[in-house]
């Protein structure tokens, strides 16, 4: 017995959101009597962070507080439309929208405080901690709470928003009929090494090397994260999970998630991560969004470094110990390529 170790790379350019419709998506913004804002949106936190982004692109918009932004994703019953959360179009499409509506909710906000304090709204700026100001003179100013009160109960205005983004139409060469169908693209390159036991099949895990360009990383906290739990979705599907050969007969297979195959916590490898921030021109404060991306490298990574350690170039998923060994077997033993 021997395990051989082998490397692959793997690199992508994911194309953000899709260009069905214009893809568009809508959103709501406005305060109550206390200075607080509510975001109205039908796209979905599927925990990926899309509360969180969307509630910073508003405040940063509004320039109030993060804290005092509350972010509803009520139903596509009472909300605005949405096209929905999928191919990673959440931070793109509906920060935009977002962005739009904290915009339009901003301008009532600024013209009710030139009210308030007898000038022009365009003298006025936030600070970002819940205040309105003259610009140069900072001790004429009023709070957001005091705004939201005088617009509401002496003005009489609703301090209110309303945003949509919509993908441009791509033009349409006449020749060739060639279209673009997405604004902007994301980019990642994934190294992966295994460790291959050519007498079993296992493979083993042995460490990633990642970099990612997503634009402009808002919250990167967050974004660690999804690239984190993202990369480990990828070795799920290189390594683990599969529906075979229950599908499309249940009977013996799966019953829940204590008996369907997945990583566990002793398979976890090192993973060092690079971010790299390219703002997109189209994006709000230059986001993409890393989304679905996070898994793509890792599937052709891993099957490159399997080859790299063996020999074998197994092309369906997953890459499970039983195909390795089979493959090994038929070329009749491991042959190790060279490292580069």
């Amino acid at each position: 017995m021997t395990r051989h170790r082998g490397r692959g790379m793997a690199s992508i350019n994911y194309p953000i959101g899709m260009n069905l419709g214009g893809d568009p998506s809508q959103a709501l913004v406005h305060s109550n009597p206390s200075g607080k804002f509510t975001v109205a949106l039908s796209s979905i936190d599927l925990g990926q962070g899309m509360k969180s982004v969307t509630r910073q692109i508003c405040a940063e918009t509004l320039g109030v507080p993060v804290e005092d932004v509350y972010v509803d994703t009520a139903d596509s019953d009472t909300g605005p439309h949405c096209m929905g959360s999928f191919a990673s179009r959440g931070t793109h499409r509906v920060g935009n929208a977002v962005m739009a509506a904290a915009r339009e909710a901003r301008g009532v906000m600024m013209e009710a405080a030139a009210e308030e304090l007898e000038v022009n709204a365009a003298d006025l700026e936030t600070d970002g901690r819940g205040n309105i100001h003259v610009k140069g003179a900072p001790h004429r100013s009023i709070s957001t709470k005091d705004v939201a009160i005088a617009a509401q109960f002496k003005q009489g205005k609703t301090i209110s928003g309303r945003g949509i983004f919509l993908v441009p139409l791509s033009n349409v060469d006449p020749e060739t009929g060639e279209m673009s169908p997405a604004t902007c693209y994301a980019h990642a390159c994934l190294v992966a090494e295994v460790e291959v036991d050519d007498e079993t099949g296992e493979v083993a895990m042995v460490r990633m090397d990642s970099a990612y360009e997503l634009g402009r990383a808002l919250n990167p906290r967050l974004v660690e994260q999804q690239l984190v739990g993202g990369a480990w979705m990828g070795i799920s599907h290189a390594l683990y999970e599969t529906t075979e050969p229950h599908y499309p007969d249940p009977v013996h297979g799966p019953r829940d998630f204590v008996e369907y195959l997945m990583p566990g916590p002793g398979d976890i490898c090192p993973h060092d991560i690079a971010v790299l921030e390219r703002p997109a021109p189209d994006g709000p404060f230059g986001a993409k969004g890393p989304g679905e991306m996070c898994a793509n490298p890792v599937l052709p990574a891993v099957a490159n470094a399997i080859f790299n350690a063996v020999g074998v170039r197994i092309d369906d998923l997953p890459i499970t110990p039983e195909k390795v060994l089979r493959a090994i077997k038929t070329q009749g033993g491991a042959r190790p390529q060279a490292r580069r």
